[in-house]
């Protein structure tokens, strides 16, 4: 686990981000160019090494909470700069733009079956093969779906 010390001179590479001093010596950095209300990047680190970065609804953090907090306890030096990395352009992009990408997405289940997730104009859609399965109007619904039928994100396309 990287230190508080360790935590911050990684978070300090990003120039873009603000510092500010919270309660109980924890500190959050804000990233002052969001294109959203949403500015904090960073949540609450902690001298004991927690703390949360903010991802919002991005599909590969499925470990984050339901305020779209990712917990940075347990990250190495790699993945905390991939996960602010990804949050800053998350907080950067507008919200068209990102359903302007395609999205695929394969998952599978302990029986090895495999479903795939795609992004279709304005709908989620679930594919077993070539057969269509289920349709979403959100992301959200589409993962909810597929996680309480049991399967997992494989990859995406």
């Amino acid at each position: 686990m990287l230190t508080f010390e360790e935590k911050e001179a990684i978070i300090q590479e990003f120039a873009e981000l603000t510092r500010r001093e919270v309660s109980m010596k924890r500190v959050n950095y804000h990233y002052e160019d969001s294109l959203y209300e949403k500015t904090t990047v960073i949540y609450h680190l902690h001298p004991n090494g927690n703390g949360f970065v903010y991802v919002g609804d991005l599909p590969q953090y499925e470990a984050a909470d339901d305020k779209g907090l990712l917990n940075i306890r347990e990250a190495s030096a790699e993945e905390l700069r991939k996960i602010i990395k990804d949050s800053i352009a998350y907080l950067s992009t507008e919200e068209e733009e990102l359903l302007d990408e395609e999205v695929e997405e394969e998952w599978k289940n302990k029986e090895d079956s495999k479903l795939t997730l795609l992004q279709e104009d304005t709908l989620w859609n679930i594919y077993h093969g070539y057969n269509l399965e289920e349709s979403f109007g959100s992301y959200d619904e589409a993962k909810s779906y597929l996680l309480e039928e049991g399967f997992r994100l494989v990859g995406k396309k």
